[in-house]
């Protein structure tokens, strides 16, 4: 045997045992084929990267939804506002409501239509007695958003002794 013959033998897949070669299982992790290997090796990476894109992609998709959920929120809530703002003027304010008005308020987020209505609201106790001073105010905002025609109603009682 010369030198190098040892790493041969290795590199083959047989060991020297009292000079007779036998078959000895492959090492764990030895490469026979390197190209073979580096095409799987591809394989995989390319199968990573595909993965790994879904995600992104899937990932922007939830952060854009998450930005037009909170910007309808804030829309949501500036025409709240503005409804609550409007039912507090007309319950603070002496005398009956206006029967009709129309304002047009900015948002911020658009140009909000706020039509009030009010009438009489004719109730009637269980006796059959009728309830004078009570008026049924309806607020109803109207706005746009991206084309459509939005709009939230707000019905409230004022009470006003004749």
């Amino acid at each position: 045997m010369r030198r190098g013959d040892f790493r041969k033998i290795l590199d083959t897949g047989y060991s020297m045992r009292d000079s007779v070669i036998e078959p000895q299982a492959p090492r764990i992790g030895y490469r026979y084929n390197t190209r073979e290997r580096r095409a799987f090796a591809l394989y995989e990476v390319l199968l990573g990267v595909a993965i790994f894109a879904v995600g992104v992609l899937a990932l922007g998709r939830s952060v854009e939804n998450c930005l037009n959920a909170s910007t309808l929120n804030s829309e949501e809530e500036a025409v709240r506002q503005i409804l609550a703002n409007r039912m507090a003027e007309v319950q603070a304010a002496p005398g009956f409501p206006d029967r009709a008005k129309e304002l047009k308020i900015d948002s911020g987020h658009g140009v909000v239509t706020l039509i009030q209505k009010s009438a009489p609201a004719n109730l009637v106790e269980p006796n059959n007695t009728q309830l004078d001073g009570i008026d049924l105010v309806t607020l109803t905002a109207q706005w746009e958003r991206r084309g459509s025609r939005q709009s939230k109603k707000l019905n409230f009682y004022v009470y006003r002794p004749r």
